[in-house]
């Protein structure tokens, strides 16, 4: 039997904006992530979708909401969409962190998977969690359609080891806010259908 996943990405906050670490700070969407979230809707609405997950997180539910209620369906909170705990590093910007975290912000970048946030997680502790979760929703919605939203994250998490690839290959997979993901789960095997697909945001969104 397979599961067929619609992965998102939450719509565009005043963090992502500006362009901070957002991690487990609470942020509603802006009037740009609104927008992205209608689109959504607009986009997935025909696709025989039976469940809508979301992180618990304001801005990935924000999201999942006008798509579960096109569909009549509820939007249900899944921890293991949560986004990276990024510990002291919240709320900063990428130059603070490098300030005060040189050789590590440097490890960031270069090689991320070998990286432990202060106060924070890694992200193979994202990655396992997130997993988890998909493979208890493989088996609860065997020959089903769901969507989930996440976060950049975990996200990116999730697409690696749907594509067999290390977490040193984070920096590789690009998760656009908004963007949607599809893969499938069939009989052990994982399989992308498609990656960060952004096309439904270009053209205007109902209000």
């Amino acid at each position: 039997m397979r599961t067929t996943f619609l992965l998102i990405r939450h719509g565009q906050t005043a963090w992502n904006k500006e362009v901070r670490f957002r991690g487990r700070t609470d942020l509603p969407l802006d009037e740009t992530g609104r927008a992205q979230a209608r689109r959504v809707a607009e986009r997935l609405r025909h696709e025989p979708i039976a469940a809508v997950y979301a992180s618990p997180l304001a801005r990935a539910a924000e999201t999942a909401r006008p798509l579960a209620e096109a569909l009549g369906l509820p939007v249900q909170p899944n921890p293991g969409l949560l986004d990276i705990d990024f510990g002291q590093w919240q709320g900063l910007t990428p130059k603070e962190v490098s300030a005060r975290w040189p050789e590590l912000y440097l490890l960031w970048q270069q090689s991320p998977d070998r990286v432990a946030v202060p106060g924070g997680e890694s992200l193979s502790v994202v990655q396992d969690r997130a997993m988890a979760a998909l493979s208890s929703l493989a088996e609860e919605h065997a020959g089903e359609t769901v969507a989930l939203v996440g976060h950049q994250v975990v996200n990116k998490t999730i697409l690696l080891a749907v594509l067999g690839m290390p977490l040193s290959a984070f920096w590789r997979i690009p998760q656009d806010t908004g963007c949607i993901n599809a893969f499938a789960w069939t009989s052990g095997d994982w399989s992308l259908l498609y990656l960060n697909d952004t096309c439904h945001l270009a053209g205007p969104a109902q209000k």
